[in-house]
């Protein structure tokens, strides 16, 4: 029954406050799985979900990323790339936490701009609750973009359950779109 609500749920068009009621309803229902009635049942969370928000600044002239991952799921992933334990609530460095977020996120998230590939920088990460926020950006877009192509794989090589969420705004436009395992390119046209 669970799981027909999250489907049902997950099939509408998210908008920011979807998206974090969604994260707050899936938090509780993990929850109230994993510290069931009974000692041998693993928590987990019943979802795996990134969620890819992209923002065009008009006055910055900039494209401003943001990824949300649950941090459990993202630190796996980096661990099992790395071969390290991975802790990004409070790493014992930051630059090395940095450097694997950024390494992942860019590998496995590109960008076009009206048909031209484009490169980001890294501008940080943030844990709240349960997830981690990265933050990229790409600067000097201008004109604001008509065409934007991604190519989003994040978690795919961890779950095959992956959903990856997707909200572009450019213009006070927004679009959104969802990938599931394995599919992971999209295109939003403005």
């Amino acid at each position: 029954m669970v799981f027909k609500i999250i489907k049902r749920f997950v099939t509408l068009k998210f908008s920011c406050s979807m998206v974090i009621l969604l994260y707050k309803w899936l938090f509780l229902v993990s929850w109230f799985l994993g510290s069931g009635h009974s000692e041998a049942m693993p928590a987990r969370h019943p979802l795996y979900v990134s969620v890819t928000e992209m923002n065009y600044n008009a006055a910055d002239k900039n494209l401003e990323i943001s990824c949300k991952l649950f941090t459990d799921d993202f630190e796996k992933t980096l661990a099992n790339i790395y071969h390290t334990k991975v802790d990004l609530t409070a790493p014992a460095n930051k630059g090395e936490a940095d450097k694997m977020v950024k390494e992942y996120i860019k590998s496995h998230l590109q960008l076009k701009l009206d048909n031209k590939a484009v490169n980001f920088e890294f501008v940080g990460f943030e844990k709240e609750n349960d997830a981690v926020w990265s933050y990229f950006e790409v600067s000097n877009t201008t004109p604001a973009p008509k065409k934007i192509d991604v190519v989003n794989s994040i978690l795919y090589e961890l779950y095959d359950k992956q959903m990856n969420l997707m909200h572009v705004t450019v213009g006070g436009n927004r679009k959104s779109t969802r990938l599931n395992y394995p599919d992971k390119e999209a295109s939003f046209q403005f």
